[in-house]
């Protein structure tokens, strides 16, 4: 086949179009002979043996063209090709259609060409300048000048086509992975107040999905996830496919092209040295670069931590304290410490869920004062935010920061005393943990030092889950009182409970029941038929925000009624939350802290903490005092007269 060195231009064609066409045509008459050639020996009569010749043919033999023959004779597609694909076009044959489309409407092409060539710039300036957090968005974000593409035309200018090419789709898969990243850093700053972390957080994407089906069943979340996994498919070609045309975009305009790089270029330093801004946002961006620099940053100080961090989980300041020595001042109590899921700061000072919450703990605390008890509370500063309960259990239990899952797992891995296990190795209590939201095997039990764990299995419900709850935290508690708690034991009970009921998406909630009444759970089917819908919550800001607040008053109420019900004088409760809701909840810019309170009838329990500056009651002050979350337990043991024996790993 002959090569075509020509560059003639046809009006509103790309460039080289008559030589294209040429070439095709070329393609399809050579097929075409060859198949005409191949059909003629093919069908040529053997020669005669027997001497006599071939009868003449008659109008019998002859078959005249029928009329998709016909159709096809009047376009330029050949007999033979057309035999061999009825239904499909081969790409030379498609080529060649849509050239001469072009050709025949020069106006309509060069639009689409335009059309085309504008989103995919807008597609790539957008993925480079697109932030990683949902309060960064805006219209000024998008409106600045990305030095990369600057950067990135310069190059492809410089290269010859066949490296322009792969670097460009090579460079379009690049961006769309930073723009997944950006996507993921978004949820992830909305959910867990922090960034998306690629060593460590893939695990965390199939808790989200198995948070979805509770919430929104199987078939929402299959065709959410699917459509997810199109979308970011759907974004890799795309941009692939977007910055391939811009690079041959400036290949054919080398001129004009490279005057707009250096203006741009000029301008970006120009807007860079000066700071000048768009609504307080720069013109001159780096965004990706930077965004790149941090994952890699945050890539290297992860790993860094992992090596780091083991050997702090080896030092103990109780590591080697024998058990005599571990809570003396609490021997006889029966110990229960308590989470309440995302039971955070905002819940009792935020002005839409306050009000309500506020009341329920005041109320509560009177109710409490009639029955004996009396409260301490403060704040602690979680470890985790918005999710990820577990990071701020072991805080609370370890005295080590646990913040993250590479953190935890060493945690688990260790010998280093939890302050449940404390209990066990005085050999003064049996510990328990009633766990309903644990659904699968938890080896956790043995760092916690528990010797039975109730899991969600265990426990005899039989009413419906409350969205991602596996069942009331009333119900929960009073299974607590009659395994565990209300029966007669050679020793006082620690126990650890986790209450679920305040778990997102705050929809349905259960309601307080009669505790005589609950039985083996079914009476909950009406009331979480009658509850809101998870959907419909999630979608609402505002109705979010109440009804996390109404779930907050539930878990608070379940509480201490039972404490007020079935509590001894020998009952000691401390209960916290393990983090805050969810940004759409708290806020963007809320802290990180929790509230945490010391109940007991005895008063020497009480008085050990006098110096601590705690309020009084069961709602922390404004101003109480504010610890990491870690430092709880070296507190806790020192208190109640535990004598430090360091451990230096």
């Amino acid at each position: 086949m002959p090569q075509h060195t020509s560059t003639r231009q046809s009006p509103g064609t790309a460039g080289g179009t008559e030589d294209v066409l040429e070439e095709v045509e070329a393609a399809v008459s050579e097929k075409s002979t060859g198949s005409a050639e191949h059909a003629t020996t093919a069908e040529a009569p053997e020669p005669a043996t027997t001497g006599e010749a071939p009868e003449p043919a008659t109008t019998a033999d002859v078959q005249e063209p029928d009329a998709e023959e016909a159709a096809a004779a009047d376009t330029d597609e050949t007999p033979a090709l057309s035999a061999s694909r009825p239904t499909r076009l081969s790409w030379s044959a498609w080529s060649a259609r849509m050239l001469r489309w072009r050709e025949a409407h020069p106006t309509a092409a060069q639009a689409l060409s335009v059309t085309l060539t504008v989103l995919a710039a807008v597609l790539v300036v957008v993925a480079l300048v697109l932030p990683n957090t949902v309060v960064g968005l805006g219209p000024a974000k998008f409106t600045r000048i990305p030095a990369e593409a600057v950067i990135g035309a310069a190059v492809m200018l410089a290269l010859p086509r066949r490296p322009r090419v792969v670097l460009a789709a090579v460079c379009g898969v690049a961006l769309a992975a930073l723009t997944v990243l950006n996507l993921l850093d978004m949820g992830f700053n909305q959910y867990l107040g922090r960034g998306f972390n690629p060593v460590l957080d893939w695990s965390l994407l199939s808790d989200a999905q198995s948070y979805l089906v509770d919430s929104l069943g199987r078939t929402t979340t299959l065709l959410a996830t699917a459509g997810v996994i199109a979308l970011v498919l759907l974004l890799f070609v795309l941009l692939a496919l977007s910055t391939v045309r811009l690079s041959n975009l400036l290949a054919r305009h080398t001129g004009t092209a490279t005057r707009g790089t250096l203006i741009a270029g000029v301008v970006w330093i120009t807007c860079s040295s000066l700071g000048l801004q768009i609504s307080g946002v720069p013109i001159a961006s780096d965004r990706a670069t930077s965004a790149l620099q941090w994952q890699a940053r945050q890539m290297r100080n992860t790993l860094r931590d992992e090596a780091a961090f083991k050997k702090v989980a080896k030092v103990d300041a109780f590591g080697n304290t024998p058990g005599s020595q571990l809570v003396p001042d609490l021997r006889g109590k029966d110990m229960i410490f308590t989470f309440i899921e995302s039971y955070g700061r905002s819940a009792v000072e935020d002005p839409i869920m306050a009000p309500g919450v506020d009341k329920t703990l005041d109320e509560r605390t009177q109710a409490l004062e009639k029955a004996g008890y009396h409260a301490r509370s403060g704040w602690l500063t979680s470890a985790t935010y918005g999710g990820s309960s577990w990071l701020g259990h072991s805080t609370t239990m370890s005295g080590l920061w646990v913040n993250n899952q590479q953190r935890y797992r060493t945690v688990m891995a260790s010998d280093h005393l939890s302050l449940t296990k404390a209990f066990k190795k005085t050999g003064a209590w049996d510990t328990v943990g009633v766990m309903p939201g644990v659904q699968k095997g938890w080896p956790e039990q043995s760092f916690y030092g528990l010797d039975q764990v109730y899991n969600a299995f265990e426990l005899g419900y039989k009413g419906p889950k409350f969205s991602w709850s596996t069942m009331p935290d009333q119900y929960a508690l009073e299974q607590f009182q009659q395994r565990v708690h209300g029966r007669k034991h050679d020793k006082p009970m620690m126990s650890e409970i986790i209450l679920t009921s305040s778990h997102q998406p705050w929809a349905p909630i259960p309601k307080m029941v009669g505790w005589d009444q609950l039985g083996d759970g079914s009476i909950f089917k009406g009331i979480q038929a009658e509850g809101n819908k998870p959907a419909d919550v999630i979608a609402d800001t505002t109705k979010s925000r109440q009804e996390y607040g109404k779930s907050i008053q539930y878990s608070v109420t379940a509480l201490t009624e039972w404490l007020e019900r079935y509590g001894t004088d020998d009952t000691v409760l401390v209960f916290l939350g393990d983090h805050q809701p969810i940004a759409r909840v708290s806020g963007n810019h809320a802290s990180r802290d929790v509230p945490i309170s010391i109940v007991a009838k005895d008063p020497k329990v009480l008085d050990r903490i006098a110096g601590w500056g705690w309020t009084d009651g069961l709602r922390p002050a404004h101003n109480a005092p504010v610890w990491k979350m870690s430092a709880f337990r070296d507190r806790f043991l020192t208190a109640y007269g535990s004598t430090p024996h360091p451990k230096k790993g």
